[in-house]
């Protein structure tokens, strides 16, 4: 998963040095400080409801009368640590969302909701005809068909919406943000999820491009020696098998965090096939009280281990964002079967982990070296990963 894009503000030899050391942080977090300029709203503020005066009251009431039930439908939540400090606006997410991190941090400042900036920040690859990882021109199935997953978590509203296996609709994101907004489901798929978007007022469309046609007719030629298909000659260019996601993940001034992940799926793979990406808790999660994470890679591995929601779970108790994405990987290659690690114990597969805190701290970890999308005050730039391992074998 190396990133194509510029680097700036390189950490990765310090990194993977104290990786390779068998240390797990902290490594510098990105966002470091600098000036938020307050911008008008929309959303209610804590201080809208309650002023100071009333929470210290009140709290001082329940501490004099001891420890008190809580009310009917009072969250009651696993321990958090708090993270003190004011929240400033911040987007994490993966290598190809440089763009896209820089268009969410511009919404979010000016005032837009934070998960309506991320979907408009995955937007941008979506439509990206030269993006093969996701949306339109992106890696179909092995029988020609591009089938889109989607999924997208909005913290102050605590609620979700994906789509998988979606055909003919360019942006997957848009649509998942529809099921979060106007039903009572999760997660439509198929022929179903189609008819959901058409209705909305969304076109049906060949996805496939004359590149990514292209890409998947020399892959059917060359997939078995003693098939019927003749072979692309050696020196044709290699097909390999691409696992592309696009992660976005968005912080305000306020506090208020969303998450979004939207991707084309594993290149070839078998129709009706669904990865981690539009599964809550695998390929994208957020909690309002705590931060949010999500992922590109090998979906099936992230799926066995909740690898969004356990990162969550690691920043709640005080992890940073970085080394809780590292914490997470170890849990996921813990729970990989013996076919898909080398004899050396190494996955033979990438994943990594994005992630970022309600305070503003941002992170990112993978098993081998990449890079990632991030907001370092005044731009959007790519960074290199924590990582486990420097090599596979």
């Amino acid at each position: 998963m190396a990133g194509g894009e510029p680097r700036s503000g390189r950490g990765g030899a310090p990194q993977r040095a104290a990786t390779r050391a068998g240390l797990t942080g902290p490594f510098p977090e990105a966002g470091g400080g600098f000036s938020v300029i307050p911008v008008p709203h929309r959303s209610r503020r804590l201080s809208d409801v309650l002023s100071r005066r009333d929470f210290l009251g009140a709290t001082g009431a329940a501490l004099a009368a001891g420890s008190l039930p809580p009310a009917h439908g009072a969250r009651t939540g696993a321990p958090a640590v708090i993270l003190p400090g004011a929240a400033r606006p911040m987007a994490v997410g993966s290598h190809n969302a440089l763009r896209g991190v820089r268009l969410a941090v511009q919404l979010v400042d000016g005032g837009a909701d934070t998960l309506d900036a991320a979907v408009e920040g995955v937007k941008l690859q979506e439509l990206d005809p030269t993006d093969n990882s996701v949306g339109y021109g992106g890696l179909p199935n092995e029988e020609g068909v591009v089938q889109l997953d989607a999924s997208c978590m909005h913290g102050p509203s605590k609620r979700a919406g994906a789509v998988g296996a979606l055909e003919g609709i360019k942006t997957p994101s848009e649509v998942a943000l529809l099921v979060l907004k106007y039903t009572n489901h999760i997660l439509l798929v198929g022929e179903g999820a189609k008819r959901f978007a058409l209705s909305y007022g969304f076109k049906d469309e060949d996805l496939l491009t004359p590149q990514s046609r292209e890409i998947w007719l020399r892959w059917r030629a060359n997939r078995g020696k003693e098939d019927e298909w003749v072979d692309v000659p050696e020196n044709g260019p290699p097909m390999a098998r691409v696992t592309g996601t696009v992660n976005l993940n968005v912080v305000n001034a306020q506090g208020e965090i969303s998450s979004v992940t939207t991707t084309s799926g594993l290149a070839w793979k078998i129709p009706g096939r669904v990865g981690d990406s539009p599964i809550i808790g695998a390929g994208q999660y957020t909690d309002n009280e705590i931060g949010a994470a999500g992922s590109t890679g090998l979906g099936e591995a992230n799926i066995m281990a909740c690898g969004g929601f356990l990162t969550v779970e690691f920043m709640r108790r005080g992890k940073s964002p970085t080394d809780a994405a590292l914490e997470t990987l170890k849990r996921v290659i813990s729970l990989t079967p013996p076919r898909l690690l080398h004899p050396n114990g190494r996955p033979k597969y990438q994943l990594n982990f994005y992630a970022l805190n309600k305070r503003g701290d941002a992170g990112s970890a993978s098993i081998y070296p990449s890079s990632y999308a991030t907001w370092d005050g005044r731009d959007s730039a790519a960074r290199d990963t924590a990582f486990l391992y420097d090599k596979a074998l």
